[in-house]
């Protein structure tokens, strides 16, 4: 192998990497926060991706038709819980709550295709488009059952996926898509290395988002009570924090992430209905490195699946998933083996 061939695979590596770092911050914002695994997460950045390839062949996104459907459930189940618990007096606040609200997206997407409006306003209506899909399908399938195990809710995070696959069936059909590039402008570097704009811009929107979500976490109130929902959520709520509140806000930050991931791969990828499932299982590598709680560890996890994909591609195309998924193997041996664990009749002696 050549330095040229390195430096373009590392390259490469390092943009997947950034990709992967903002899914596995948005995995492990949902899991410490809900302790749910949200395996549709890359679902949510296909379409996102889908959403503007619809956009630059000037068709509506079919995006608009799953956000309605999902908000008219979201709704109904609404509705039908203030009215068992006799609180007609909150049905209003629901139907701003979970009706305008979701549909406001979809009225930015429908004037912007009929504006034509510019590229950077059709990235923006299809952000904006997809970040209402995971607090509509938390509130349909994950809050009703918010303190089940762990298990319970990858069960139902999972089924989720199968569900979202079948409707990106419907809505998109099996056609794929890629969209143009954000940034055509390529930079030459020493010796002649050139490096593409679009891969520069993928690596400096994870360092910027990066930052902000480092500044949210640690400088506002916000941020704040989802920290103190991830550590104790007992305790949170005794504080006055409503656990249901702070998932909603969680699920939204990650469906804003999803988002955003959807635009930034949409141009040097093919998307399909089900391409986000294996980005979300890469990303899922990444948070376990961080155990689904440290963000730098992710972030270094992130980078070190993308540059180890990279070259497992070089090496042999067909196996660098199967190269990709086997770095869970040590990673949860080394876990294990780090972790403190106790007997089971100790763990009945002190109960």
């Amino acid at each position: 192998m050549s330095w040229d061939i390195a430096f373009i695979l590392s390259t490469d590596g390092v943009a997947t990497g950034a990709i992967y770092l903002l899914a596995g911050i948005g995995l492990v914002l949902i899991f410490s926060v809900t302790r749910v695994v949200f395996v549709p997460f890359g679902d949510i950045a296909a379409f996102a991706a889908l959403s503007l390839a619809a956009f630059e062949t000037d068709r509506l996104p079919p995006t608009i038709g799953l956000v309605l459907t999902l908000a008219a459930l979201a709704l109904v189940a609404e509705i039908v819980g203030h009215v068992r618990k006799r609180c007609a007096a909150q049905i209003p606040k629901a139907i701003v709550a979970w009706g305008l609200l979701p549909a406001l997206p979809c009225a930015l997407a429908w004037a912007v295709l009929a504006a034509h409006g510019p590229g950077w306003l059709q990235v923006v209506a299809a952000i904006a488009l997809v970040v209402p899909i995971a607090p509509l399908l938390a509130r349909l399938t994950l809050q009703p059952i918010a303190d089940a195990s762990v298990l319970v809710l990858l069960i139902v995070s999972l089924a989720l996926h199968f569900l979202l696959s079948g409707l990106g069936l419907l809505f998109f059909g099996p056609e794929g898509s890629r969209t143009r590039p954000l940034v055509d402008a390529t930079w030459t570097i020493a010796d002649g290395y050139s490096i593409g704009g679009q891969t520069l811009l993928m690596v400096a929107s994870a360092l910027v988002l990066s930052g902000l979500f480092f500044l949210f976490f640690e400088h506002t109130v916000t941020g704040k009570a989802l920290r103190a929902t991830a550590v104790n959520r007992v305790g949170a709520r005794l504080v006055g924090i409503r656990p249901a509140r702070t998932a909603l806000l969680a699920y939204t930050g990650a469906s804003l992430l999803a988002g955003m991931i959807g635009v930034l791969i949409a141009p040097v990828t093919t998307m399909y209905y089900d391409s986000g499932f294996i980005l979300g299982l890469k990303a899922f590598i990444a948070a376990i490195i961080g155990g689904l709680v440290s963000y730098p560890l992710t972030a270094l996890g992130a980078l070190a699946v993308g540059v180890f994909e990279s070259f497992a591609s070089f090496w042999s195309g067909e196996m660098k998933d199967v190269l990709v998924f086997s770095l869970l193997i040590p990673v949860l041996l080394l876990r294990s083996w780090l972790a403190t664990h106790a007997d089971e009749e100790e763990e009945e002696i002190d109960e």
